[in-house]
């Protein structure tokens, strides 16, 4: 399962009571992204919701633990001169967001992929496939 790292979250399945709960990450804004985590038989699938972000303000990465950690930062300075009262205005926005993630055992790491669309950052995390192999053989009855 998915383990992220910074909150416990009892409306989550028990697997996932720690995905948002490690201590030490920064966080900068009080109000963090939504984070949706889903399982299917082939992948596991994060959607972090990011409105107005690009795909360049994201890094997605896998750490040295193995983790996978995603981090948003996004600046933006506008500057608008009126003319007429002749002064400067300025607007600073600035967000910052980092999310690590304990990555199960199952996952893929060789094949993780990330897109950004409709305001989503969407990681897709593949299970490994195992192969089973069947075994025909004949028992003999004693």
């Amino acid at each position: 399962m998915l383990y992220p790292a910074m909150q416990r979250n009892s409306w989550f399945p028990e697997v996932f009571n720690d995905l948002l709960n490690i201590a030490g990450l920064p966080k900068a804004n009080a109000t963090a992204p939504a984070i949706n985590v889903m399982e299917t038989d082939k992948e596991y699938k994060v959607e972090v919701a990011a409105p107005g972000m690009r795909k360049e303000d994201f890094n997605v990465n896998i750490d040295h633990e193995g983790n996978l950690v995603i981090k948003m930062e996004n600046k933006q300075q506008k500057t608008e001169e009126d003319k007429k009262a002749r002064y400067l205005r300025r607007e600073f926005s600035y967000s910052k967001f980092e999310q690590s993630l304990i990555l199960p055992d199952d996952v893929d790491k060789e094949k993780i992929a990330a897109s950004v669309a409709d305001g989503v950052l969407t990681v897709n995390l593949p299970k490994i496939v195992k192969e089973e192999t069947k075994v025909a053989r004949q028992i003999t009855v004693g």
